[in-house]
């Protein structure tokens, strides 16, 4: 296997040649990137160019006539397909909500009941409510099957023939991969066409059409009152209500004194399962407090902002807006799911209303708070989370900067047992506490920063890269391509990841799922996952995976070939954090695969670290780096996260290392877990866990199945990489 994969179509003309058996052989001659680049200015002027221009293209790209003429032919059939698939896209997601829809309503209408007896109610207006139900329901039948004609045109079959929808749990919608056994797929086979694409618009399916009341809004505005009160005295309140934790040094919440300040009705009735998680931090971020209120009030904005916390967000109903066109007052009902990045570890999935006020000129609070509506118990979550008020306080700063103070504070209860290789980094709090929020909106602040400047910084190879807009597009293409991974790793509604091999050493798991997205290969990838142990410092391993010098040493893909940066992007201040552009160097018995290169983007902070990768061939990369719209690159990636592993001995350690217990500031945090943005390579600061993560396109037929051959594959590609990590890191006997 190889990195070499198909390139962009639109890119290469072709001849004709006879094989021994006297059939003819398609030959394919790529253009250079300055004709693509020549070519492409000239169709977003003019998708359908005269014979005139077409002679003019010729000569001055020294192309025959009728290379132009199929050139531009190909690539309005091109851009129609992309607009199709996203027509597609979005029928479907509609012709799902509507089909729910109109099931619940036909569900509701069983169900009635009446309060006092028990049997079906019985009044005055019975018959006119009865007809009115009617006439409803018959105007959903015929907007369900105006939208199912259409969505058929797309699909190539009946709307009758999909499989039906039943709208009572979401484990009744588990489309997911089957379980393996004895190496071939055992249970019902797959039925890829109702799963939805790995796209980051949340699925349709489980937020069935909300009706609010007025009532429930006036109590929601109460609620939401009380917890921005509460979250105020968090933040401006210090002893005794937080507490400096004896073993890192967090800032902890004291709940003897927070139960007393803040007394709950019913506490005697709670579970003895659950947990409490609280913690508070504050630093000082590159943004200012008007764009950072901004971006949190976005579900789309929040995701962008933290793709390795938030795995998707959605916005279900604006309860009341600002004042004068801010966001001061804005209340929003929102759901959202919160990921550690392992397949071994269940998302969280919060409904909770967001109030945002402004305190003070220059100065802004935002709190989030449970709210329980009935559609919650459609989840068939292992770990139930309630939100009490959380927060931020927001700031400014001279100079666009902002401080930022963070609280967190959330009641876990456990439905099944922690992973053991999570549970000290679960139970600690750092897998979700402040310190981790605050760190990761520090790190994306200072990337969004370097996203804005218009200069090359000294550590960018000049160059290569042309010009600012070609500066911008990269970073675009690679946050993409970071958000398209850290997504992967919590698929979305109706993909479950399944064992596909559970060995002593390591555990293999993997999802099934279609690409319909004009960003992604089209066809059905596979994702497989594994996470590991090793007893060495996260820092260290995070400089081993993004050292270009290393690579041949794992990296399985590139059959030990070394490999060259050709271009280098800083995108913070902390020498990892970059994009790189990267190619094997050239060997005369495998010129072929010149052209395909590596995007990689790396990135750390205190709370761990990331190093992803995708294939990319030469011609997208130099459209990329001219600074054109990079949406339509399709990206297939790979690559490894790196965290603490939260053991209680290696807390210690960290804080003899240089943690002075001020856990208010996240420097010092980074610089005890991370060993710091110098020659931090101390001992002392702990083991790490490293997730692994491929995705392989498996087949570019939407209804392809799982195989015995791709499970082999997935399997061996994972062991083969773990083993030469463990190899080259001298870890070859390492058991967590």
């Amino acid at each position: 296997m190889d990195y070499a994969s198909g390139g962009s179509g639109s890119g290469g003309d072709h001849h004709h040649h006879h094989d021994a058996s006297g059939r003819r052989k398609k030959r394919y001659h790529r253009h250079t990137a300055h004709q693509i680049q020549r070519l492409e200015s000239m169709f977003k002027e003019c998708p359908h160019p005269d014979e005139k221009t077409r002679l003019q293209l010729s000569r001055e790209l020294g192309l025959a006539p009728r290379q132009i003429k199929f050139w531009f032919q190909n690539r309005r059939t091109q851009m129609k397909a992309q607009h199709e698939r996203a027509d597609n896209c979005a029928l479907r997601a509609e012709n799902d909500k509507i089909r729910c829809e109109n099931i619940a309503i036909r569900e509701a209408l069983k169900n009635v009941i009446c309060p006092s007896c028990g049997g079906p109610p019985v009044g005055e207006d019975s018959y006119f409510d009865e007809q009115k139900l009617r006439m409803e329901n018959a105007q959903l039948k015929e907007e369900l099957d105006r939208v199912s004609s259409i969505a058929a045109k797309y699909i190539g079959r009946p709307i009758s023939q999909l499989p039906p929808v039943q709208p009572i749990h979401i484990s009744s919608l588990d489309l997911s991969m089957s379980s393996f056994g004895g190496g071939g797929m055992v249970g019902p086979s797959l039925d890829l066409d109702l799963l939805p694409g790995s796209s980051s618009t949340m699925p349709g399916l489980p937020f069935p059409a909300m009706s609010i009341s007025d009532m429930d809004k006036s109590l929601m505005a109460d609620i939401a009152g009380n917890a921005m009160d509460e979250l105020i005295r968090l933040l401006q309140t210090n002893e005794p209500l937080w507490m400096k934790s004896p073993v890192d040094g967090r800032e902890v919440l004291n709940l003897e004194s927070y139960e007393r300040i803040f007394p709950r009705a019913n506490t005697h009735l709670r579970s003895p399962n659950i947990r409490i998680e609280a913690s508070r931090d504050s630093g000082v971020v590159i943004m200012n407090g008007l764009a950072l209120v901004d971006m949190f009030m976005d579900a789309n904005k929040w995701v962008e902002l933290f793709p390795t916390i938030v795995s998707r967000a959605r916005t279900l109903e604006v309860i009341s807006s600002g004042i004068l066109g801010s966001q001061s007052g804005t209340l929003q009902l929102m759901y959202e799911e919160l990921h550690v990045l392992s397949p071994f570890v269940p998302p969280r999935q919060l409904y909770f209303l967001r109030f945002c006020q402004q305190i003070e000129q220059g100065s802004w609070a935002i709190v989030d708070v449970s709210y329980d509506i009935p559609q919650e118990n459609q989840f068939a979550s292992p770990c139930k989370t309630h939100r009490l008020p959380s927060g931020c306080l927001i700031q400014d700063m001279p100079n666009g900067y902002s401080k930022v103070t963070w609280v967190e504070h959330l009641e876990i209860e456990e439905k099944a047992p922690v992973h053991r290789l999570f549970r000290d980094l679960i139970h600690s709090g750092l897998a979700f506490g402040a310190e981790r929020w605050l760190a990761t909106l520090q790190r994306m602040c200072e990337r969004f920063a370097c996203l804005m400047v218009t200069g090359n910084s000294t550590r960018d190879l000049g160059g290569v890269i042309p010009s600012a807009e070609g500066k911008r597009s990269m970073m675009k293409l690679a946050q993409r391509m970071v958000s398209s991974f850290c997504q992967s790793i919590n698929p979305s509604n109706g993909h479950q990841w399944t064992t596909l091999s559970g060995l002593n050493e390591f555990e293999v798991r993997a999802t099934l799922h279609k690409c319909t997205d004009p960003g992604q290969p089209n066809g059905v990838v596979l994702s497989a996952a594994t996470t590991i142990w090793l007893p060495i410092p996260p820092q260290n391993v995070f400089d081993f995976f993004r050292d270009e010098r290393t690579r041949h040493q794992w990296d399985v893909l590139s059959n030990q070939a070394p490999v060259q940066e050709v271009a280098h992007i800083a995108n913070g201040s902390h020498p990892g954090n970059c994009i790189s552009v990267l190619r094997k160097f050239e060997q005369a018995f495998n010129t072929n695969q010149n052209n395909m290169l590596i995007l990689q983007e790396s990135c750390i902070d205190a709370s761990g670290s990331l190093v992803v990768f995708g294939p990319v061939d030469l011609p997208a990369i130099n459209i990329a780096m001219s600074g054109e719209d990079p949406s339509y690159i399709p990206l297939l990636p790979s690559g490894f996260t790196i965290t603490p592993d939260g053991r209680p001995g290696n807390q210690q350690q960290i804080q003899a290392a240089g943690g002075d217990g001020a856990s208010t500031s996240s420097n010092a945090a980074a610089a005890a877990v991370m060993g710091g943005g110098g020659g931090g390579r101390s001992g002392g600061a702990g083991g790490s866990l490293i997730t692994v993560v491929f995705q392989i396109l498996v087949s570019s037929l939407p209804s392809a199945k799982m195989s015995p051959e791709s499970v082999n594959t997935v399997n061996n590609l994972i062991g083969t990489t773990v083993h030469q990590i463990k190899a080259a890191l001298n870890c070859s006997t390492t058991t967590s």
